[in-house]
């Protein structure tokens, strides 16, 4: 729990002078029955039947006042609450891996199943945007809240050659943060094509100045955005996954990676031959740790559609610092009527309110 006005804490100096006074007043009232033995009335008000009522009240009242300094102070606390606005950004595998049949019908298809779903539990406020990556990484779908539109891009998946796990997270973080930075030319294909692009020698102009990347920031410092991230092989082109999710933490974006498939998986190959297809799991979970986001290992299609279940609960609900102190007044005003109550009750002070 933290405080917006700390300052107002120094007020429980005051009040846990009280207790020490109330303390002195009746030792004193003691000392003043026990000088003058014959006045009954006092001997009375010092019975030690039902002694603990005459201090509940005090002692609620005391409570009342700690609690009102606390909201005075305007505490704040860790609250889950319906996201406001959230933006996903999904990047998939589409290399030919993924035709592998260890997971039923056969990898792609159950990974485009699973997506579809998730996408119909997430609340219509979030935004999502979808990526392709197998040699090279594409945006398939800008991202967008139109869920017909992004199961659209999930059915024009189109598998190919080669798995460049670093140039789809680089294109999701760009989709994700267009205006941060990230240069996907020279990321992806290098730095003389970035400067100079794909013209002839002599139509080559120098291009305009890249923005400046932003100032690092802690990994998982973003909340407005995430990335996951679903692979089923190891990276075979493309820049160094490490180092786009390096720059990924600097942005303060999460990502959250899902290694799919089975040690077992394999893809027929030219004249019969076929090979395995391996997920690389040490790089992903590697990722997820640099950006301080999660890996997660399906092995099937039902694993796929609990991790998957299990980040849609994580993206429509999010937890962040908020104002109680109304929480705190209302205990402060129970307390108090309590206290009253139970003084009126006890004492039957209502009596010298007629």
């Amino acid at each position: 729990m933290h405080f917006i006005w700390p300052h107002f804490l120094w007020f429980f100096s005051l009040v846990l002078a009280l207790p020490i006074i109330y303390l002195w007043l009746l030792k004193r009232k003691r000392r003043f029955a026990h000088t003058y033995p014959n006045l009954t009335i006092i001997r009375q008000a010092l019975g030690t039947r039902n002694s603990w009522r005459r201090h509940t009240p005090p002692a609620l009242l005391w409570l009342a006042l700690c609690v009102a300094v606390l909201g005075v102070a305007r505490p704040t606390a860790q609250v889950t609450l319906p996201a406001d606005y959230m933006t996903l950004v999904l990047a998939v595998d589409v290399s030919r891996s993924m035709l592998a049949e260890d997971v039923e019908p056969n990898r792609i298809q159950a990974a485009q199943a699973t997506v579809k779903e998730f996408l119909s539990e997430l609340p219509n406020n979030i935004r999502v945007g979808i990526v392709s990556f197998a040699g090279t990484a594409q945006l398939v779908q800008q991202i967008t809240e139109e869920r017909e539109a992004l199961v659209a891009s999930i059915d024009r998946f189109q598998l190919q050659r080669g798995t460049a796990t670093g140039s789809g997270l680089l294109m999701a973080l760009a989709t994700l943060l267009p205006k941060s930075g990230v240069d996907l030319q020279a990321a992806i294909y290098g730095e003389e094509f970035s400067r100079w692009g794909s013209k002839p020698l002599a139509e080559r102009k120098p291009a305009a100045p890249q923005t400046p990347p932003p100032a690092p920031v802690p990994p998982g410092s973003y909340t407005n955005g995430a990335i996951i991230l679903l692979s089923d092989g190891r990276r075979t082109s493309g820049p160094d996954p490490l180092l786009a999710a390096k720059q990924a933490a600097q942005r303060g974006v999460r990502v959250y990676t899902v290694a799919f498939g089975t040690p077992q998986g394999f893809i027929p190959g030219y004249e019969g031959y076929s090979f395995y297809a391996r997920v690389d799991e040490q790089a992903l979970q590697a990722v997820a740790k640099i950006t301080a986001g999660e890996f997660f290992r399906a092995g099937n299609s039902q694993d796929l559609k609990e991790v998957y279940q299990h980040l849609s609960s994580k993206f429509s609900l999010e937890r962040r610092d908020t104002e109680v102190s109304a929480l705190f007044g209302a205990a402060s005003l129970v307390l108090t009527l309590l206290a009253l109550f139970l003084s009126l009750l006890w004492f039957k002070r209502s009596a010298n309110l007629r």
